[in-house]
């Protein structure tokens, strides 16, 4: 269900939607019906009128039960063709049998879905119907169904009814007992990832098991680290099948116990990360955690359940094997952190994290930050591949963060422009560009040529907050630019030569808009391999000739080499630096100097307002 596929970003519910909690039955049909998303908290029993009713739930949705009070008596649920992204997580579900057996005339089913997709069924308690407990028919796909118990009825779990092999799926750590068939079946299944499942035929009972899992027809069965206990015929296989068995206890069983077929065996790594539980622990750890739980089910919990963290790596042992890729499946809207784990290697690719997407954090996995670099080449002269014109300074960027709440950390990011082969064209070549309020850096590389790192806001009359710690910039024209409220605390600013091998260069070029703060390095080091009194600490930028900008660099605290000039300020455009705000305030080194008119010091009176907790305000940057 976390696979991004047929238009769906994973499976994520309702989340960003209203929460709503009911308890009555009208209640709960009107939300699970709607046309738009719901997180719906059940609270109570709700008894289905009339008995068997299942309510026809559309996509969007998350409903949940609140603790072990949510439950749906005598009914269940139905998901149509085409309805997606749905999790239903934390019920009962029970009670519509109608005493027979083995039911031939009722369809009272928990759960049962025909053409539906991208559907996470989850700690539940399905039980006493009058069909099946689960039933996925009509090439539903990209399901999950996990941690669930499953008992007291003829048909656990059915998955099929369809001549195409073209659903997958993924069933882990449910508790199966009590049962007599079912436990699944799966027909006709592309992709079917059973691992770490519990099948029990409890003793004393007047229920006797008479298979376990079953691949029929064309399926492609990967079954690993799963727990049999008293099964008759505990795994089963059509001679058309693929059926591969790894890892998997039999205790107690008798009778078939299949495995092979011409399919050959597939990795459920190359759609998703998962760690199977070890097969022995399999009894305990189901028993403990399958079922509805009384710490699910709360607002909170509702809100976040569908949270994630999606890996990315080159080599195809992740979800993904680019880091855009993993963004685009960020579901838009999302109202808690994604977490975008990227594994050593290079990444030549252009990301962008749009406005919509926002509480992203893409993170390298590295022991380095060296070791996974997203990296790209375009400049503000690089022609649109589709003709329309060139990128801009902005459109160049490697990275471009248009979302708040961003978070990167433990990688590089480079924009890798060749300055020498392109003299014909503009030579802006952004590295990372930020455009939106709350930006976390911590423990990356920003490394370019002219304008590495641009920190902007998403318009001027926006607040844009960022916060760079323990990293590295590395630029020499303009590199560190733009309009943000921006700090960059503890970190090495490092000075490099233009592409002819000559020293000359402006860290900073602030275009602040007015009563805002702009840029602020404090506790840092400026260097390079550059020759002495060649940088200037910044000028003033106002973008497009805006008169009423008042640009804003502080630099206090910090280690200057002996590249900075005596007089570390200029003009710009036609703009004079001394009409606008630069300053320094207690910084060391061969690059330092006292106070002049040229070399404006900050007094500790005026020092004790620009701290780093007035730039950032009522926001504190935490990692999450």
């Amino acid at each position: 269900a976390s696979v991004n596929a047929l238009g769906q970003n994973g499976t994520y519910g309702g989340r960003g939607g209203e929460i709503v909690t009911v308890k009555t039955l009208a209640d709960l049909e009107k939300y699970a019906t709607a046309d738009k998303p719901y997180i719906i908290v059940v609270a109570a029993a709700i008894t289905m009128d009339p008995v068997g009713k299942e309510i026809k739930v559309q996509s969007d949705k998350t409903i949940i039960g609140s603790g072990t009070s949510g439950q749906i008596v005598g009914g269940g649920f139905f998901l149509g063709q085409g309805v997606h992204n749905v999790i239903i997580r934390n019920l009962t579900i029970r009670d519509a049998y109608q005493g027979v057996w083995n039911d031939k005339e009722h369809d009272y089913d928990g759960i049962q879905m025909d053409g539906a997709h991208h559907v996470w069924i989850d700690h539940n308690d399905i039980r006493h119907m009058a069909d099946g407990l689960i039933d996925s028919r009509k090439d539903t796909t990209y399901l999950t169904v996990s941690w669930n118990r499953l008992g007291q009825e003829n048909k656990a779990f059915g998955i099929g009814w369809t001549e195409n092999t073209t659903a997958d799926i993924t069933i882990h750590h449910n508790w199966i007992r009590e049962t007599e068939q079912r436990n699944p079946s799966t027909d006709n299944v592309a992709h079917a990832h059973l691992y770490n499942n519990y099948l029990v035929d409890e003793p004393g009972t007047t229920i006797t098991s008479s298979y376990g899992n079953y691949a029929r027809g064309n399926t492609n069965m990967l079954l690993e680290n799963s727990y049999f206990q008293g099964v008759n015929n505990p795994v089963i296989k059509d001679a058309t099948a693929t059926l591969v068995q790894r890892g998997n206890v039999f205790s107690g069983t008798s009778g078939r116990n299949e495995s092979g077929g011409a399919g050959g065996s597939w990795d459920p790594r190359s759609y998703y990360a998962y760690t199977p539980d070890k097969a022995a622990d399999v009894p305990s750890v189901v028993k403990s955690g399958a079922g509805p739980r009384s710490s699910l089910g709360t607002t909170t919990t509702a809100v976040k359940a569908a949270a994630a963290t999606l890996t990315v790596a080159k080599d195809g042992s992740g979800q993904y094997t680019t880091v855009q890729a993993a963004v685009n499946a960020v579901p838009a809207n999302n109202a808690s952190r994604v977490v975008i784990a990227v594994k050593p290697g290079t990444y030549r690719e252009t990301v962008k994290v749009p406005s919509n997407k926002p509480h992203v954090t893409i993170q390298g996995t590295g022991a380095s930050r060296k070791d996974t670099v997203i990296v790209y080449n375009n400049a503000s002269g690089t022609p649109k591949p589709d003709g329309s014109g060139t990128y801009g300074t902005g459109g160049s960027a490697t990275v471009a963060v248009e979302a708040d709440d961003f978070q990167a950390r433990n990688l590089s990011i480079t924009n890798d422009f060749d300055e020498a082969a392109h003299q014909d064209i503009a030579q802006q070549a952004v590295a990372l560009r930020t455009a939106s309020d709350k930006v976390f850096l911590d423990g990356v590389i920003v490394s370019g040529d002219q304008d590495t790192l641009l920190l902007d806001t998403a318009s001027k009359d926006r607040l844009g907050r960022v916060y760079m710690t323990n990293s590295y910039v590395i630029g020499n024209v303009d590199f560190i630019f733009g309009r943000a409220t921006a700090v960059i605390d503890k970190s090495v600013i490092t000075l490099k030569k233009r592409w002819n091998g000559t020293s000359a260069g402006y860290v900073t070029a602030p275009s602040t808009a007015a009563n805002r703060k702009g840029i602020l390095i404090a506790n840092s080091t400026v260097s390079g391999d550059v020759s002495d009194r060649t940088f200037y600490l910044g000028r003033p930028w106002h973008a497009g000739g805006d008169a009423t900008l008042d640009p804003q660099t502080t630099i206090r605290n910090t280690s200057l080499s002996a590249a900075i000039k005596t007089t570390p300020w200029t003009d710009m455009s036609g703009f004079s630096w001394r009409e606008d705000r630069f300053a320094e305030y207690k910084n060391t080194g061969a690059g330092a100097g006292a106070a002049s008119t040229d070399r404006p010091q900050l007094t500790d009176a005026q020092a004790a307002d620009q701290e780093i907790g007035d730039w950032l305000g009522d926001w504190t940057p935490s990692a999450s």
